[in-house]
């Protein structure tokens, strides 16, 4: 049993140390144990998203058109009118501040006015963004399988309509209207419709054939982001930075950048559901259509100085055919773009899934209970932190009778302990022996070895998928608690928090029973140091609540310590 225990104490140990090493070299950019996105991945026309797929998901980048959606088809090589200077409209609403480009009509910087930049309080977060360092964008356009037909792209000149920019006092709409020259006789309009106190945007294409040939049309909705992880995010949090894909049959699909570069991507190409995303910490981006209907989903890598940017950057879109549109006629289509937090009950009324953007990972199933009674508390005690507090309390007390039963028989480890370190320092030249005549101490004292593992080990699933709550929920970002903490999602400015946490973790080890084997003992007392280290870069709520479990944990076994008679 000793040995079970000592290999188990020496895989969490190494794999500590790995993953602390391997976050260290994130966040210092170095190259990580577990590999870095590929630099030299081929471009983005040579890397299909499927069998007959075309290049770069079947989407304009660069000055000339590739091969449409369709299968099969005939690239296009006519040159795409992009100005030398493009005009930049601003919409700003009670919640955003929105940034078009009159090229394509793309959405190039979004500002969401109410959260403040992790790393500049006096700024907003900006969530789309297109600068020299940064790339995070929404495109759309036409494209089509048909040979010699040109069709507006998000490389397109477009004109926007004059009209209101701000949301005025009393309105619940602004919209901005966007249109394109009748170049090849189609013409194209987007219309831009914002909401008061909402993150969602209602997009309408509306498309014209003033040719004299039918054409078959695919409406393609894109969000194009470079592979850097958000500014100021810490590479101690683990969280996932990429597209996502969800449909009814694969469910939410993460697609990571690297698979992208290596045209090895894991993810559904068609449907008659579903929607796009890009996802980050706390906030998202997604594409959303009503009701079901055919559509393809693509991802591709753009290598730099194509589709009008120097920066590589990586693309997850979702194409859409509108059927044949013949000469003088129109097609309209409406979906909606979905930029802001990723606030969990509102997430889940926009579309089937989409609330999976905020990532608890393989302890979803338990999270999603443990954020819903963290929301109700909260309902309750007006306070994020107290919240917290009130949680684990519930959830020790839910637990108090399996974590009895671990303390009674650590206590009961600790008591024989003497007796052990006498018996391994009597028989340390006959291991066998030793083995058996601490078995047979074992037995007479009715202690179990694994006792204190065991139910420990049952509920730990609860505590992390507490752990992935704390950290995933946008509801803690700017949230005081008490003090000096005045945003439960940041680090704790004077580090009282992780010290107390830290201490109480040593003293938790000075409660337990003392190992025989004094490289086991080293170890039991160097974790504490090591995790400690690591919640120095943890976000305040994260460490309140390993601390108020510690305390918990400090006061149940204490109390048993003294009912069994069990010296500290």
């Amino acid at each position: 049993m000793t040995d079970i225990r000592r290999t188990l104490l020496w895989v969490v140990f190494t794999m500590s140390l790995v993953l602390l090493w391997d976050a260290w070299n994130r966040h210092t950019g170095q190259p990580t144990l577990f590999g870095s996105p590929a630099r030299s991945a081929p471009a983005a026309g040579s890397t299909p998203a499927g069998p007959g797929a075309a290049p770069a998901a079947g989407v304009p980048q660069a000055s000339t058109v590739p091969a449409p959606a369709t299968a099969g088809a005939t690239p296009v090589s006519a040159p795409t009118a992009v100005p030398s200077v493009a005009e930049q409209v601003v919409v700003t609403t009670d919640v955003v501040k929105a940034t078009f480009e009159s090229t394509g009509g793309t959405l190039v910087r979004l500002e969401l006015l109410g959260y403040r930049d992790p790393i500049d309080p006096q700024r907003n977060v900006v969530l789309f963004d297109r600068t020299a360092k940064r790339l995070y964008m929404a495109q759309t356009g036409l494209i089509t399988g048909q040979a010699g037909v040109q069709l507006p792209n998000h490389l397109s000149a477009m004109t926007a309509v004059p009209g209101e920019r701000t949301l005025a006092a009393g309105a619940n709409t602004i919209s901005l209207r966007f249109e394109s020259a009748a170049g090849d006789g189609h013409k194209l309009a987007k219309t831009y419709t914002f909401e008061r106190g909402k993150y969602t945007v209602g997009v309408k294409h509306e498309f014209t054939n003033q040719g004299s040939t039918p054409v078959l049309p695919q409406l393609y909705l894109q969000l194009a982001r470079d592979a850097s992880p958000p500014e100021g995010e810490s590479s101690f949090y683990f969280t996932f930075t990429g597209p996502a894909i969800y449909t009814d049959a694969s469910k939410f699909v993460k697609v990571d950048f690297k698979d992208i570069a290596k045209g090895s991507a894991g993810h559904d190409k068609s449907g008659n559901d579903g929607w796009v995303a890009m996802v980050q910490h706390y906030f998202a981006s997604a594409w959303l259509v009503p009701g079901n209907g055919a559509r393809e989903f693509r991802t591709a890598k753009v290598p730099g100085n194509a589709g009008g940017s120097a920066l590589e950057h990586y693309t997850v879109a979702m194409v859409l055919p509108l059927g044949e549109v013949a000469p003088g006629a129109s097609k309209a289509h409406e979906a909606t773009l979905f930029v802001g937090p990723q606030e969990e009950h509102k997430l889940a009324a926009l579309a089937p899934g989409l609330d999976l953007v905020k990532d608890y990972g393989w302890f979803t199933v338990l999270s999603k209970p443990l954020f819903w009674l963290l929301d109700k508390l909260y309902g309750v005690l007006g306070n994020w932190g107290w919240a917290i507090v009130a949680l684990v309390v519930l959830l020790k007390i839910a637990f108090y009778w399996l974590n009895a039963s671990a303390y009674r028989s650590m206590a009961k480890m600790k008591a024989v302990a003497p007796r052990v370190t006498e018996l391994r320092e009597r028989y340390k030249d006959k291991p066998q022996q030793m083995q058996q005549e601490m078995m047979r101490i074992y037995r007479e004292e009715k202690v179990n070895p694994l006792g204190g593992c065991l139910p420990i080990l049952a509920q730990m699933p609860f505590f992390i998928a507490l752990y992935w709550v704390l950290l995933s929920s946008v509801e803690m970002r700017g949230a005081p608690w008490i003090g000096w903490i005045k945003d439960l999602s940041a680090m704790d400015p004077w580090y009282i928090l992780p010290v107390l946490m830290t201490a109480s973790s040593l003293f938790q080890v000075w409660l337990n029973p003392t190992p025989p084997d004094p490289m086991q003992a080293k170890m039991m007392w160097m974790m504490p140091l090591i995790f400690g280290f690591m919640f120095f870069f943890f976000p305040a709520g994260l460490v309140l609540y390993w601390l108020t479990n510690n305390i918990l944990s400090i006061a149940q076994q204490w109390w048993i310590n003294k009912q069994l008679g069990v010296n500290h």
